[in-house]
């Protein structure tokens, strides 16, 4: 990566007898001598390619951010307290869900990773009978308020899409989301505490494949959400203190004869 250009230079090579790319994968590097080069292809950086794995594992790219804020300052990091501290969240002066209320890229990065992850890690992995994609798409949400970092809370709101709300803030409770959410937490913690992390790593994987894809993710208006999910409330148990939602279609209509 030049710094001052801001360009990076990639190279490409097939050659006989590669057996790695990312191992010893060529001979040599030709070209003019602009000072010094990191080669973490070379064999000799194979511990520093696995720290660099295992860094990202451990710390997460929310810390890693963090500790190197921490050191361009020229300080030493601030220790991580043992039980994090939530912020001071501060919530709207409305009640209803507005778009201002919400981080798009967030939602959208949330939406995008339930539909790339939940066919590998849920349909093969939790085995949970009816988990269907709207399902999925809850607990992108829901891993991330357990796994998340304080910062990712700047837009509570943004929670209320996973459930909606009882007063049909911002759309009516689907129960049938509700408990397929409940099932797969709870068999998720029975199995961890037996020491079968699988679950619990699906959703751990789900809340860092959001964040991933946040970046680039594209998708709808809150407003186009909340109306998908008033028009398909009634097929997911959709209730609120109001009632039982219903099809447009089948709604009663009172004769005037």
């Amino acid at each position: 990566m030049n710094g001052d250009s801001k360009v990076a230079r990639r190279y490409h090579w097939l050659s006989e007898g590669l057996k790695s790319f990312v191992d010893q994968p060529h001979a040599a590097i030709e070209g003019a001598n602009q000072g010094e080069i990191v080669n973490l292809t070379d064999r000799r950086a194979e511990a520093s390619r696995q720290g660099q794995l295992d860094l990202l594992h451990d710390l997460g790219p929310d810390r890693i951010v963090r500790e190197l804020a921490a050191l361009e300052r020229g300080s030493a990091p601030v220790p991580e307290p043992a039980q994090k501290l939530l912020p001071h969240l501060v919530m709207p002066g409305h009640h209803d869900v507005r778009e201002s209320d919400v981080v798009m890229r967030r939602l959208h990065g949330n939406i995008a990773a339930a539909a790339e992850r939940g066919p590998t890690d849920f349909a093969g992995l939790l085995l949970v009978p009816n988990v269907g994609a709207r399902t999925v798409r809850a607990l992108a949400l829901v891993a991330e308020v357990v796994h998340g970092a304080p910062c990712r809370f700047s837009d509570p709101g943004r929670f209320s899409l996973a459930h909606g709300g009882k007063d049909r803030h911002p759309f009516p409770v689907p129960l049938k989301v509700y408990d397929e959410t409940i099932g797969v937490l709870k068999s998720a913690v029975q199995k961890g505490r037996l020491g079968r992390e699988e679950e619990i790593g699906a959703l751990r994987r789900l809340d860092d494949q959001s964040r991933q894809v946040e970046r680039y993710a594209t998708g709808p208006s809150l407003k186009e959400i909340v109306a998908g999910e008033f028009e398909q409330s009634h097929l997911l148990g959709g209730r609120s203190v109001f009632g039982w939602e219903v099809a447009p279609e089948t709604t009663a209509v009172k004769s005037t004869k």
